[in-house]
C-alpha cells in the first residue's frame, strides 16, 4: 500500500457525492445492535432496531428516485409512527448525523431543539419567496411545510432555480426533533468532506471548492474503524454495555 493517497476535500460539505454507505450501516450493526435481513442477490439493504420498531432500508436505482434511503419507526406506546428519506446524492456523513443521534444511547434531550437554530447561527437566511432558510451560497435550502399534523420538514440542495435538484430529504412532521436538528449542523458544518479525488461529483463544480492534497494511506484505510470505536466508546460510556465484537463487513454497496 502506499504510503499516502490523493484525497480531495470539498466544501461546501452537502456537494461532497453519496460516499461509502457503511459509513451509516456498519455502526448500525456492528455499535447499536441492528440485524440485517436481506437476500443477497437483491441489490438491497434492511437493518431493522434490536426493539424492531425502526427499519432502514437502503434500495440503490434511479439516482433520482426520492427514497434510496428510508428510515422508518413503526408507533409505539408513547411516539407515533415518522419517517425519514435521503436521496441518493446524500453525503452518507449528513445520513449519519441522523442515525448517530438516532442510535445515541444518551437518549432524546429533555428539550426539543429547533432545527433552525444551527442554520441561523451559521449565517442562512430567509430568502425572498421562501418560507425556511437558505445558505448564504443559496444551494442548500431547509423548509417546513403543511400543518401541525400534517406537516413535513424538506431539505434541498439545487445549484440554480432552474436546474434540477441534486438530492433532496423528506421528514415526516412527527420525526423527533432532535433527529432533524443533528441533520441541520451537519449542514451547516462548515468543515469539509474527504472523498477519493478521482470522484469527486461533477455537478455544481463552479459552485463548491475543493482542496486536493496527499494523506496517509492509513488515515483513509482505517477511517471507519476509527468511527466504530468512537461510537462504541460513546455506547459502553453511557450504558455500560460494552457492544458485541465486529463482525464481517456489513451494507457496503459499490
Amino acid at each position: 500500500m502506499s504510503e499516502t493517497v490523493e484525497q480531495a476535500f470539498i466544501a461546501p460539505r452537502y456537494l461532497a457525492g453519496i460516499g461509502d454507505p457503511g459509513w451509516i450501516t456498519q455502526p448500525l450493526h456492528r455499535v447499536a445492535g441492528w440485524s440485517y435481513g436481506h437476500d443477497p442477490l437483491i441489490p438491497r439493504v434492511l437493518l431493522t432496531s434490536p426493539d424492531q420498531l425502526t427499519q432502514l432500508r437502503l434500495t440503490p436505482g434511479d439516482p433520482d428516485d426520492p427514497d434510496w434511503w428510508t428510515i422508518r419507526h413503526a408507533r409505539s406506546a408513547d411516539q407515533p409512527a415518522w419517517a425519514a428519506t435521503f436521496q441518493s446524492r446524500t453525503p452518507v456523513e449528513i445520513i449519519a448525523a441522523f442515525t448517530d443521534a438516532l442510535i445515541d444511547p444518551s437518549g432524546p434531550p429533555t428539550a426539543a431543539p429547533d432545527p433552525f437554530t444551527a442554520l441561523q447561527d451559521a449565517g442562512w437566511e430567509t430568502p425572498r419567496h421562501f418560507g425556511g432558510l437558505a445558505a448564504p451560497d443559496g444551494i442548500a435550502r431547509v423548509e417546513r411545510v403543511g400543518t401541525p399534523g400534517s406537516d413535513l420538514w424538506l431539505i434541498e440542495t439545487t445549484p440554480f432555480v432552474v436546474e434540477p435538484t441534486i438530492w433532496r430529504a423528506v421528514f415526516t412532521g412527527t420525526t423527533p426533533l432532535h433527529l432533524i436538528a443533528a441533520v441541520t449542523q451537519a449542514l451547516a458544518d462548515p468543515a469539509p468532506i474527504r472523498r477519493d479525488a478521482r470522484r469527486i461529483p461533477g455537478w455544481a463544480r463552479d459552485r463548491m471548492t475543493v482542496d486536493t492534497r496527499h494523506v496517509p494511506a492509513s488515515d483513509v484505510a482505517f477511517a471507519l474503524e476509527r468511527r466504530i470505536s468512537a461510537l462504541s466508546e460513546r455506547h459502553h460510556r453511557v450504558t455500560g454495555v460494552v457492544p458485541a465484537p465486529p463482525g464481517p463487513a456489513r451494507g457496503r454497496i459499490r
